[in-house]
């Protein structure tokens, strides 16, 4: 049944909605590339808050689609900006997640790995930043999950140049009892974090996250890179220590990045393959048997929905994410902690569910076609 779309210009154009998804169910194990996707939390639709007060969080909502992105072999990064750090859930929130998505995954065997920041404080000291990154790995490294270090709002605040960061971040990889995943968040994703690493240029910038590695290389699992530049991740990526892996966060590139070439390839950690999930997972296992043609067949079509939902500002993604997740049927209404259901506009969203629906991403078309009809009631689009 046709739907009328509102696009950018306001006008209302016809859709007609598939009726049929992609047949996607969970396979073997990936092999060829370590893959994390960044996981959504779900809002209680019930709480009675307000954009400021602490998230309230449907559990089982949250923990159920989690089960969801590991049945079909995909990592889970937890408690990331895919989760609204800094954006609705506070360090509290975001340490019970994480308890509670370790306990997860211990019990169906999934991996997890869990970020460490600073959100319980808004500046202070090199001390006060470093106490702060502290409380954290251990909540993180308590629950048995691997550790990725965040950039810090705080620490961007307060670093005087390059030697702030080689000393906080000397400390804590010391410290830290496994290899981490160090993360490079641009500003596109979070304005407060320009300028971090001691500079804005991102050469001088990338010589000291290289000098960190450099320090600690057996402290460094690998590294999270979303600065939304192919080119420079490559780069980066060939300057690597032995051993010292890339997860492109690269959410504009990444089927070329994980593809690779002659000199290496990127693993993937990314706030996409929320959506994406069990597509990107069958696309993986496709490149595990060597056909690189086949993987970019089923992954390259997904781009033009990525680069939609990141679109600046790109902090405001998460809208999309959450809303692919209520037609796909993974929970039950679209409600986003801090109230965030309403930082895109309703021709954003509905250019998000005509792409998305277009991929064949929605187990039940006429669910997803359904909910999005109930959208556009709401927001006063009759035919």
């Amino acid at each position: 049944m046709t739907l009328h779309l509102p696009g950018a210009d306001g006008a209302l154009r016809a859709y007609e909605p598939r009726t049929e998804p992609l047949a996607l169910t969970p396979g073997a194990p990936l092999t060829s590339r370590t893959v994390f996707s960044a996981a959504h939390v779900v809002a209680d639709p019930y709480a009675d808050t307000t954009p400021d007060s602490p998230a309230a969080v449907d559990w089982d909502a949250t923990l159920a689609f989690r089960r969801h992105l590991w049945s079909h072999g995909l990592g889970v990064a937890e408690a990331m900006d895919t989760a609204q750090r800094g954006m609705g859930l506070d360090w509290a929130g975001a340490a019970e997640l994480i308890r509670r998505s370790a306990a997860e995954a211990k019990a169906v065997g999934g991996r997890i790995a869990c970020g460490v920041g600073t959100d319980q404080i808004t500046g202070g000291t090199l001390a006060e930043v470093r106490a702060a990154y502290e409380e954290q790995l251990a909540v993180v490294e308590e629950s048995g999950a691997q550790a990725i270090l965040m950039a810090s709002r705080a620490l961007a605040a307060t670093a005087q140049g390059p030697d702030d960061y080689l000393e906080v971040y000397g400390h804590l990889l010391r410290q830290a009892a496994e290899p981490v995943v160090l993360h490079w968040l641009g500003p596109m994703f979070d304005p407060a974090l320009e300028g971090y690493w001691g500079s804005p240029d991102l050469d001088a910038a990338t010589d000291t996250f290289l000098e960190v590695i450099a320090a600690h290389p057996d402290k460094v699992d690998g590294i999270k890179v979303s600065l939304l530049d192919a080119r420079r991740e490559v780069d980066l990526r060939r300057r690597l220590p032995q051993g010292v892996r890339c997860y492109t966060g690269d959410d504009f590139n990444y089927p070329e990045l994980i593809a690779g070439d002659e000199q290496g390839f990127s693993h993937a950690l990314l706030g996409i393959f929320d959506p994406l999930g069990p597509l990107a997972a069958e696309a993986v296992r496709v490149l595990d048997t060597g056909n690189t043609e086949g993987f970019r067949a089923l992954l390259d079509p997904t781009v033009e929905l990525s680069r939609h939902l990141f679109q600046a500002p790109t902090r405001f993604y998460k809208t999309g994410v959450v809303l692919l997740a209520w037609l796909a049927g993974h929970q039950s209404h679209f409600t986003m902690v801090g109230g965030l259901q309403s930082a895109r506009s309703l021709p954003h969203l509905s250019r998000a569910y005509e792409l998305a629906d277009g991929l064949g991403l929605f187990p039940d078309p006429k669910l997803a076609e359904e909910r999005m009809r109930t959208l556009l009631h709401l927001y006063g689009v009759t035919p």
